[in-house]
């Protein structure tokens, strides 16, 4: 069953993120943001009337009139509220599926896994060096970055940081079945004010097999990629408790 307090626990994560990123220079910022990631750490799938799913449960959320030659989405976003200082919605990704590196230009962020399992690589951006990229490269910019960490998340998890210049940079898999996450951006995506989202793809081969990774952080080089043609985002309606801003 829910919990008594469901109604009222993302309308309190919601006015703590606007009074968090309403100031994001300000003296109470760091103060602020704890108080929004202990609120975040609360919240649970049900608490937003979620429960994990299946393929076909998917399916039937997307709808008839899928837009996509019948193709189910690989993830969706359920839009939940917005302001000019922040966003907030929920991710759900089907199983297997992976919203591939991307960044968040000069945004912070905070996401809070509410069911399955994520396995979450973070990277940030480096200013350019005297060292060129790897001669296979080709196609679009490349940029050096610093590959933090790579790590799995549950809702027992924390959340996940970003902030405009650390794990700015994130690849997001689900592992093991489908999985949901919520997620908190500040301030939105705006193309008409630098705020676009940018895909790329790691330049460096896979190890052999057997072998050990190479270990982390260690710095890699990107290359700027369209968004990959089996990559989408669908939309879903929000069935969680409304919030009021």
């Amino acid at each position: 069953m829910p919990r008594d307090n469901m109604a009222s626990l993302i309308q309190r994560v919601a006015r703590q993120a606007r009074i968090t990123f309403r100031s994001p220079a300000g003296p109470a910022f760091g103060e602020n943001l704890h108080r929004l990631q202990q609120l975040l750490d609360e919240v649970r799938a049900e608490d937003l009337h979620l429960a994990p799913r299946g393929p076909s449960a998917a399916a039937a959320a997307a709808g008839g009139g899928i837009p996509w030659g019948g193709a189910v989405p690989p993830v969706s976003y359920m839009h939940i509220c917005e302001t000019e200082s922040f966003s907030m919605g929920v991710f759900l990704l089907r199983s297997g599926a992976c919203i591939p590196l991307h960044d968040h230009p000069g945004m912070n962020g905070m996401l809070k896994v509410l069911y399955g399992t994520l396995r979450i690589a973070c990277m940030d951006t480096l200013p350019p060096g005297a060292a060129a990229p790897p001669p296979s490269a080709g196609g679009g910019p490349c940029h050096r970055a610093l590959y933090r960490s790579r790590q799995h998340y549950t809702p027992a998890s924390p959340p996940c940081l970003l902030s405009p210049h650390t794990d700015n940079l994130h690849q997001i898999d689900a592992v093991d079945g489908p999985a949901a996450f919520l997620d908190i951006l500040a301030p939105p995506y705006d193309p008409q004010h630098g705020r676009d989202c940018h895909y790329y793809r790691l330049l460096e081969g896979q190890p052999p097999a057997g072998a050990e990774p190479p270990g982390l952080p260690r710095e890699v080089w990107l290359m700027e990629t369209p968004q990959a043609a089996d990559f989408w985002c669908g939309g879903e309606p929000y069935p969680g408790p409304r919030v009021c801003l």
